[in-house]
């Protein structure tokens, strides 16, 4: 099993928040989709691939993400030059193949979701589509410079339904400057009357090097307090729980059986993928990431070369990267796969929390408890092997 994701670094306009690789420079979207085609022949064997006796060995693809930037700013013809491409490197030809066997995320905008863009989803292998919503107030939708409205989001979810698309995820924020509590609370509301599968949260992050964080510094905005910010996930979680969401990561919220498959892979250190610029992939001995630049990326693609660094593995980094990603999920850490230098360090550093009821022992894993949430982050520093 391993995953494929596809960066698509375009956007009609850069959100104040955001940190990710993006530009505004659309006029290049047909040479960078080219870049992305020509990137996944050249490395078409990275992925494992399974050991049988078959005459074709089929790779272990089981999701398919395409994330930015904003996908749904490219055109039908080049998300289907991108599939067709999928198919044809990771498939061998069989489109019905990757169409029975693949969790295939898209992330869109609401304002992208046109009735013509409906059309293409319609005949296209994506069965899942990720929404950035952030908000159900204009007024936060303008601070964040979104280029929806907060009324477009239902009328889109609606038409995802009509074409049989049973498997949506919407994207909120909290935290905003200002923000009450009964606000937060409207929103989580507006969330769960859409009746979507999957709901992901985040605090609002103050990112250097992003507009947002400029207004920070120049005192043009101030972050909410600590004890709020608490209390306002402490309310997402008891709200969306008693609403039949099963909580299975730190941010993450789904419907029982709709677990984000792709993102779960990041969480459970399975193999990827990452093709584009700033795209990362991961083989269990190394890391590796594409250059930040789509110029260069373009360029160096068009002459047959990968334009990436790599960082290789130790077992005392892959014993950390469980501690920074698998402890964010509701099954924890699995000490079975743990070497016994690092399981006899874990538990001994996880004395203390366990004692506080902030760690917890079932089975063979160690997990969070429901308070050990609320202070994940200090948790993961004690544990972290230095």
């Amino acid at each position: 099993m391993a995953g494929l994701y596809i960066h698509i670094p375009f956007c009609a306009s850069r959100c104040i928040y955001c940190g990710f690789y993006s530009t505004t420079h659309l006029d290049v979207r047909q040479q960078y989709v080219d870049a992305l085609c020509r990137e996944m022949q050249l490395r078409r064997h990275y992925l494992p691939t399974t050991d049988d006796t078959s005459a074709v060995a089929q790779p272990l693809i089981s999701t398919i993400y395409l994330g930015g930037g904003t996908p749904s700013q490219l055109t039908p013809a080049q998300l289907q030059q991108i599939f067709c491409t999928i198919v044809t490197v990771f498939f061998h030809g069989d489109d019905t193949l990757m169409r029975t066997h693949c969790e295939v995320t898209m992330e869109c905008n609401p304002d992208d979701i046109t009735p013509s863009f409906v059309q293409f989803l319609q005949h296209s292998p994506v069965n899942r589509v990720s929404m950035g919503v952030q908000s159900f107030s204009n007024e936060r939708l303008k601070f964040l410079h979104r280029r929806h409205h907060a009324q477009d989001i239902s009328p889109v979810v609606q038409q995802l339904r009509s074409i049989g698309i049973d498997n949506i995820s919407v994207d909120l924020m909290f935290g905003f400057p200002n923000q009450t509590l009964d606000e937060w609370k409207l929103d989580i509301q507006k969330a769960l009357a859409l009746r979507v599968e999957h709901i992901s949260a985040y605090s609002l992050m103050y990112e250097e090097g992003t507009p947002l964080y400029q207004l920070l510094r120049n005192n043009k905005v101030k972050e909410i307090d600590d004890e709020l910010s608490l209390t306002m996930y402490q309310t997402l979680v008891d709200e969306l729980k008693a609403s039949g969401y099963e909580h299975y990561e730190i941010s993450n919220f789904a419907k029982p059986g709709k677990r984000s498959q792709h993102n779960s892979s990041y969480w459970h250190a399975i193999p990827y993928l990452g093709i584009g610029a700033s795209a990362h992939s991961y083989d269990i001995q190394s890391r590796q990431w594409n250059v930040s630049n789509i110029k260069e990326y373009i360029s160096s693609i068009e002459q047959g070369e990968i334009p990436f660094e790599r960082e290789w593995l130790d077992d005392d980094t892959r014993y950390n990267d469980l501690i920074t990603t698998a402890l964010r999920t509701s099954e924890g850490i699995n000490l079975s796969m743990l070497s016994p230098k690092h399981k006899t360090y874990l538990l001994q550093q996880a004395e203390k929390q366990i004692a506080q009821n902030l760690l917890e022992i079932r089975g063979d894993s160690i997990r969070l408890t429901a308070q050990g949430l609320y202070v994940s982050d200090a948790i993961m520093a004690d544990l972290i092997y230095a």
